[in-house]
């Protein structure tokens, strides 16, 4: 029909995805991951468990762990999550010697059992007095601020790819899923791409993998317009470069103490000369000092020094630096970089820009259609796979309604509003003014 084109404008956000497991914490998490590894060796090799299973296991752990009554004073649960990781730790030990059935090490519960060992419990070994006297082991539970970070924690042994994530005032545990749509006003709105990731991958880290994926499709966008989330200045460079994509939108701001502080004197407020390799400050001083690749910068490779005997005297310096032996120092990232988030807000900022932008609103009604009408900030099954072949069932399943509600020449719904925000003048903001 000619609806979908390459090389038109195309929008993308995301939304959070719960995932289809209870939310335990740490002591019900261990404890629920022991049982879910014994009722998988179970079904397998049930005579052999049976041998080797101490009789106080049963009543540990024959019924679900939210279904008992753990402790609730500190010490009690504590000698509980001992317990718990002696316990474990000794299954472990069990499937590694020669009686243990073969196949059993390589179940997907026992892999889960490990890594949950291994981020919530340390096993240490005393060396014996005498060498008649056996090695003692000792298990502790680890402390909440001794674990890594969320992105290597399992929070379910029945979903074992779902994580943890806060995200401004939301916190879940699931997945993330990333929606593309064109927005040509011309022709309806069509998914042309979604992407699923565990809740802990970034967004800027799903930008060039749901590029690249449209490319492949050859239906990829001239502009792609996302939030600020999407963007960095390294994204911007690649994208335009290796995609032939012009990422459009705000980019972030800086990260410095400077821009929580008003008055401040952020790096965008510096004038760099490239070819000279200078810059000068807001009160017009040049830098002293230029370094390529300095600093373990990251990506910030270039340092500007800006000389202490300019930088002390100065009256607004208490507005620029905190440093107290040395003048401003300054990370910037390399030239094309720079000068692209430069363009980046230069058209942010515009007229043109700001009512370009203002087509990404609508991705926000998708998500809204995608959430209300077809589930899809719930998924119904485990394992990221999953996850997203109902997403992709989702999306056709919203182009087939567009499809039709299109060919039936219905109008998009307005975005919703209440009956108040209905009374306002036509110069006052009116937010059911952006179609849905």
């Amino acid at each position: 029909m000619g609806w979908l084109k390459a090389r038109g404008q195309q929008r993308t956000d995301s939304t959070h995805v719960l995932a289809a497991i209870r939310v335990l914490n740490r002591l019900e998490l261990v404890a629920e991951t022991l049982r879910a590894a014994l009722n998988a060796v179970a079904t397998i090799a049930p005579d052999w468990l049976q041998a080797v299973t101490p009789l106080a296991w049963y009543e540990r752990y024959s019924r679900r762990i939210e279904e008992s009554r753990l402790p609730k004073d500190t010490a009690a649960r504590e000698a509980y999550a001992h317990t718990v990781g002696e316990d474990g730790f000794r299954f472990l030990d069990l499937l590694e010697t020669p009686e243990a059935p073969a196949g059993l090490r390589e179940l997907p519960h026992m892999e889960a059992l490990r890594r949950t060992w291994q981020r919530h419990y340390e096993r240490t070994e005393e060396a014996p007095a005498s060498a008649e006297v056996p090695a003692v082991r000792q298990v502790r539970f680890k402390e909440n601020r001794e674990l890594p970070p969320a992105a290597a924690g399992i929070e379910s042994p029945y979903d074992v790819e779902a994580r943890s994530r806060q995200k401004r005032d939301t916190t879940w545990t699931g997945y993330m899923v990333h929606v593309s749509e064109t927005c040509e006003p011309t022709a309806p709105h069509l998914l042309t791409h979604v992407h699923t990731t565990p809740a802990t991958v970034h967004e800027a880290q799903c930008t060039e993998p749901m590029q690249q994926a449209l490319i492949e499709k050859e239906v990829p966008p001239r502009e792609h317009l996302v939030d600020a989330a999407y963007i960095s200045s390294e994204l911007l460079v690649r994208s335009r470069d290796a995609q032939d994509i012009i990422l459009r939108g705000p980019t972030r701001p800086s990260q410095g103490w400077q821009a929580q502080v008003e008055g401040a004197y952020g790096p965008e407020q510096f004038v760099v000369d490239w070819d000279q390799q200078q810059v000068r400050c807001p009160q017009g001083h040049l830098s002293t000092a230029w370094w390529e690749h300095g600093g373990g910068q990251g990506s910030r490779p270039i340092i500007v020094q800006f000389a202490t005997q300019t930088c002390a005297p100065c009256p607004v310096r208490a507005a620029c630096t905190r440093a107290k032996r040395r003048g401003r120092r300054l990370g910037l990232p390399p030239r094309a970089e720079a000068e692209a988030v430069a363009d980046a807000r230069t058209w942010y900022a515009s007229a043109e820009g700001k009512a370009q932008y203002g087509q990404r609103a609508g991705i926000e009604g998708t998500l809204s259609q995608g959430v209300r009408a077809f589930g899809l900030r719930r998924t119904r099954y485990w394992g990221l796979a999953n996850t997203h072949v109902q997403h992709v069932a989702i999306a056709a399943a919203i182009n087939i309604d567009r499809i039709v509600a299109w060919l039936d020449e219905r109008p998009p719904a307005m975005t919703r509003i209440s009956r108040f925000a209905a009374l306002a003048p036509a110069n006052a903001d009116n937010p059911g003014e952006a179609a849905a």
